[in-house]
């Protein structure tokens, strides 16, 4: 049993830490939200704590799983941060999609109070959460690696050790790179069949067993044609995602004109009122502007 505490239950962080405390580990949770926190222990055994420092106070692991940059900084650099109390050997391991110039800095501030880190985000949604089947992209040593990944597979379904502090961050920049490109070709693909005359389900269907398939396809094409989008990973997020990419490939001086793109349509789709609806609104764009 480790001692663990989990920091941030949103759709992501609460199966997730749902899952530590299934498996008989000892979970002291902490959201900004008291409410969600009590929710959450009206599910699962554990504790909740009222900051961050106390979460983390005595842990032998904390787990952060929060918005961006600057939420991650609040909870564990800021006032009450976790890192205030991480004790010596602890180590932090931080979900959020956040920037790799955001990983260096909280590995130097663990290192600094004798603690360890690795950046870990996450790909698969909510439901991947809920199934315990996320793909983890994993940036720190080696040692902190395998010392994690016990842990981690009670909901990860792909696990891996991407290299040192940053790289994890970084793949999930490339994955999320991929994501807006294919859910863009998605729509336009649905958008054309039904300008076409085709039936649309069927199209997508059979294109789905074949070279044209993806994730992006098989699993949100049925809500896409019933215009369903109050569900899954919100526009505003992948924006926020892709904002990060791009200040990346800046400084990488690698362009990303199709990223770049498809974040200008992400915001046509806010200025439409979209930006919690899931990522795959961008066929209503798409509809808005044919009709």
């Amino acid at each position: 049993m480790i001692h663990a505490a989990f920091i941030g239950l949103g759709n992501m962080g609460y199966p997730m830490a749902g899952h530590l405390a299934n498996a008989g580990h000892a979970v002291t949770v902490y959201n900004r939200s008291p409410e969600r926190a009590r929710q959450w222990l009206d599910e699962y055994p554990g504790k909740q704590a009222e900051t961050p420092a106390l979460a983390a106070l005595d842990a032998d692991m904390v787990f952060v799983c929060v918005g961006n940059d600057d939420d991650l900084r609040q909870v564990t650099l800021g006032d009450n941060g976790a890192v205030q109390s991480l004790k010596a050997g602890a180590l932090l391991v931080d979900h959020t999609t956040a920037s790799a110039a955001m990983a260096h800095a909280l590995d130097e501030a663990c290192r600094e109070h004798d603690a360890l880190f690795m950046d870990a985000p996450v790909s698969g949604g909510q439901q991947g959460a809920k199934d315990g089947a996320l793909s983890i992209m994993c940036g720190g040593d080696e040692a902190v690696f395998e010392r994690a990944r016990p842990l981690l597979d009670h909901y990860g379904k792909s696990v891996v050790h991407m290299g040192p502090v940053g790289q994890g961050q970084l793949t999930k920049m490339a994955n999320q790179i991929c994501v807006a490109g294919v859910i863009e070709g998605v729509a336009e693909a649905i958008a054309f069949a039904e300008k076409a005359g085709l039936d649309a389900e069927k199209a997508m269907r059979v294109i789905g067993a074949g070279a044209g398939s993806s994730w992006q396809l098989v699993n949100r094409h049925q809500t896409m044609l019933a215009d369903q989008y109050d569900h899954g990973f919100a526009v505003d997020w992948m924006r926020k995602d892709l904002d990060i990419c791009l200040a990346e490939a800046s400084r990488l001086g690698t362009p990303l004109p199709l990223a770049a793109l498809v974040n200008e349509f992400y915001k046509e789709v806010q200025a439409m009122g979209g930006g919690r609806w899931d990522t795959s609104s961008l066929l209503r764009r798409l509809q808005r502007r044919r009709d």
